[in-house]
């Protein structure tokens, strides 16, 4: 099933310390969970980025990093992948927290895995992208295995100073959410088409476990990071999610 407006408003303002958005009232949640068919359910994921991002404002970025991660879980940095609990134990949480929001998910069609794609912005007003694959556990807990970000390069100019007295509507903030076709008539999903080979190793790919949605990375010679999730829609392989990322300096 596609639905193409996972309508999950983001009425952040009410619930959020300064400067920082946090999510919808759980009864919003709860109400899109009721009403989406399956065990694939976008707004799962998109409880489970609110519920990261409103950690990492209360509690501490990089403990809120440990916390939501499954184990194995990597991190892309600028030199590819690592493990992220042993680089995480190292970090000193920061004053402040970068603020992120989910913009796109895609669900497995057995609900196991999940890609989100989102906006964040750092302390000193840097904006990027992120996108994170997050897996079911066996608690039913939803924690990340793979997290990559990276800023705009460039980055876009600052927003036109608002004039005292105008009036500026803002629109509200959804997210596109996906979820794969299940099999039919005990018919298996046919495999997602293959994928070319990269440079020196540096690349990857993951498929749930029913076989409808696969995750993929690669790191380029030059430092660009790119991930993508195809999943299995109505009878086809589709690209979900594509993102690619500028050399991480740090």
């Amino acid at each position: 099933m596609r639905v193409v407006a996972l309508i999950l408003v983001l009425a952040l303002a009410a619930c959020a310390g300064p400067n920082r958005r946090a999510g919808p009232p759980p009864a919003v949640i709860d109400r899109v969970l009721k009403n989406a068919p399956g065990a694939g359910q976008p707004s799962t994921i998109v409880a489970a980025e609110l519920a990261f991002s409103r950690a990492a404002r209360e509690n501490g970025q990089w403990t809120a990093f440990r916390q939501f991660a499954a184990p194995g879980a990597m991190i892309h940095g600028g030199n590819g992948p690592f493990p992220a609990q042993a680089w995480l134990a190292t970090q000193t949480d920061p004053a402040q927290a970068v603020q992120w929001s989910p913009r796109a998910v895609v669900v497995s069609c057995d609900g196991g895995l999940a890609v989100s794609k989102g906006r964040f912005r750092d302390p000193d007003g840097t904006v990027g992208n992120f996108v994170t694959v997050w897996e079911r556990q066996p608690d039913g807990e939803y924690r990340y295995v793979f997290d990559v970000g990276g800023a705009d390069n460039p980055q876009p100019p600052p927003k036109q100073r608002i004039e005292e007295g105008e009036i500026i509507v803002t629109a509200l903030d959804l997210v596109e959410g996906l979820i794969a076709s299940c099999p039919r008539g005990g018919n298996p999903v046919p495999p997602p088409p293959a994928l070319p080979i990269g440079e020196d190793g540096k690349e990857g790919a993951t498929l749930s476990r029913d076989g409808t949605l696969r995750w993929r990375w690669t790191h380029g010679a030059d430092g660009t990071r790119a991930i993508a999730a195809d999943y299995f829609y109505e009878g086809r392989w589709v690209t979900a999610i594509e993102q690619s990322l500028a050399p991480d300096p740090k």
